[in-house]
């Protein structure tokens, strides 16, 4: 191995270090405050970059930085599929398409025209720029998203564009290129980019999730599977998914989407197992290139920094407010609600990767793409990352003290009513423990269940499953107090559970 080998694989490996420990040490202050995370990386970037200790430099023509922005890319897209609950989209389909059809769509080609007209940069660039500043990023949205105190409709709103926007734009960046780079225009030359686009690319991401569904079903039933290495496995079905497609000609941005769209619609547990372990793994390396981007690439977005451009970036930041605005005229989402939705579209890591793709491709002309989508990232991460402080109201939901086996008055919009039956529980073979010796451990039979009630102890059953567990289930356990998976802490200490009482969580 050369030293240039060398020196590579320990930067390498002390920025990945670096990002697994700040992000550890900062999730907590980071939720509470609602800073953005992204932010603290880019900084990192810029201490490790040539202006600070000159450990690495990364231009656009590097290999290295085309492996991670794909894998980075590729992620993006498929957990925004594999995260989507379809059974929200099919119950807020109005509120899906005014979205992704006025909202995302016009606010790419007013930007896009923009582009044209003050930067004059030529149509196909500027359709190129104009896609990937109208995508949301998910890490910038992540934080706000997690608030408890932002209304329903505005989060739901948000969930729905940052899981389907990219998937809308991305074709657009894509033809845009096969123009920029001269493509055989002819009938069979565009009968060949809508097959690798539309028919192969989504075919082979359906193709490897329906079949990364049945083997882990059937694994499942015979042998079982640790819910931790679901999560892996799902990261493996992204990029299987990935390298089918481009194996075929076709888009792997959009089979690694289709992939994740077919686990999410057939396999509720393992999107469940991605959410809770692989999503953890997907925002390490997501963060991990914000550090690569941070070093200097990011900063070009200052070079040639001149009026047109400053103007373009204002009307780039401020376009989506009267779009969206207007775009949900007419919807049943309320007037707080819409302006949030109207205020929060951040640029972000997706899109940078979405610029890269003309960058890659070796197209003349898409550095400046970059350089400008780079300064309206970092405004945007400032601006729009800093202010769910200032925006999000202050919750009003006052601690309630719950009566043992009578649910309390739920803290969110109540979930539909479920038939309260006895939930049939499948545990762990049963074993001659006492309740006493049974404190502390992970699970607890169904008979260490019964003998804490008969004994007067005071017992809380609490429904952990994630929504969309829920959504697929019509039992509930009897008495069981509903508290969402994500702020289980939170919530058990406003609802004023006592801290000496037995709390069993079930989420199956």
């Amino acid at each position: 191995m050369t030293g240039f080998d060398t020196h590579m694989l320990l930067v390498g490996l002390a920025i990945i270090g670096i990002v697994i420990i700040v992000s550890a040490l900062l999730s907590g202050l980071i939720e509470r405050t609602g800073l953005p995370q992204v932010a603290v990386f880019i900084a990192i970037g810029a201490a490790l970059g040539p202006a600070g200790l000159g450990l690495f430099n990364l231009t656009l023509d590097s290999s290295i930085l085309r492996v991670v922005a794909t894998l980075s890319l590729t992620l993006v897209l498929f957990t925004d599929a594999v995260s989507l609950n379809t059974s929200l989209v099919k119950r807020n389909a109005n509120l899906t398409f005014r979205m992704l059809g006025p909202g995302t769509i016009l606010c790419a080609i007013l930007t896009g025209v923009a582009a044209w007209w003050l930067l004059k940069i030529p149509p196909t660039g500027a359709a190129v720029l104009g896609a990937a500043l109208a995508s949301t990023d998910p890490v910038l949205l992540r934080s706000l998203l997690r608030r408890r105190d932002i209304p329903t409709d505005a989060r739901q709103a948000l969930q729905l564009e940052s899981g389907l926007n990219d998937v809308v734009l991305l074709p657009i960046v894509i033809v845009a290129m096969d123009f920029m780079g001269n493509t055989d225009f002819s009938a069979s030359g565009l009968a060949k980019l809508g097959l690798g686009l539309f028919i192969l690319g989504p075919g082979a991401g359906v193709a490897v999730g329906l079949i990364g569904v049945a083997a882990l079903d059937l694994v499942r039933k015979r042998t079982g599977v640790r819910r931790d290495y679901e999560s892996l496995y799902s990261l493996g079905v992204a990029f299987t998914a990935y390298a089918a497609a481009e194996a075929v000609h076709g888009s792997g941005f959009l089979a690694a989407f289709t992939a994740g769209l077919t686990i999410a619609a057939l396999d509720v547990e393992l999107c469940d197992c991605f959410i809770e372990y692989g999503g953890v793994t997907a925002e390490m390396l997501l963060l991990f290139t914000f550090v690569i981007f941070g070093a200097e690439l990011i900063w070009t977005g200052f070079s040639g920094l001149n009026v047109a451009t400053i103007i373009f970036t204002v009307f780039a930041m401020l376009i989506r407010l009267p779009v969206y605005l207007l775009s949900l005229i007419g919807s049943k989402v309320d007037r707080r609600a819409r302006l949030l939705i109207a205020w929060f579209g951040p640029s972000g890591l997706s899109s940078l990767l979405l610029v890269l793709l003309p960058v890659f491709a070796g197209i003349p002309g898409s550095d400046r793409l970059f350089s400008v989508c780079s300064l309206i990232v970092l405004l945007s991460i400032v601006i729009h990352g800093g202010s769910p402080m200032l925006f999000a109201g202050k919750s009003d939901k006052q601690p309630v003290m719950p009566t043992p086996g009578v649910p309390p008055t739920p803290v969110e919009a109540p979930a539909p009513e479920k038939p309260q039956r006895a939930l049939p529980v499948v545990v762990e073979p049963a074993t001659q423990e006492t309740s006493e010796s049974a404190i502390g451990a992970q699970s607890i039979t169904l008979q260490n269940l019964s003998e804490l009630q008969k004994s007067g102890e005071q017992v809380f059953i609490l429904d952990v499953r994630t929504e969309r567990s829920i959504e697929d289930s019509e039992l509930q356990a009897r008495g069981a107090i509903r508290l969402p998976p994500e702020h289980v802490v939170i919530e058990a200490q406003e609802l004023g559970l006592p801290k000496n009482a037995w709390l069993i969580a079930y989420c199956a």
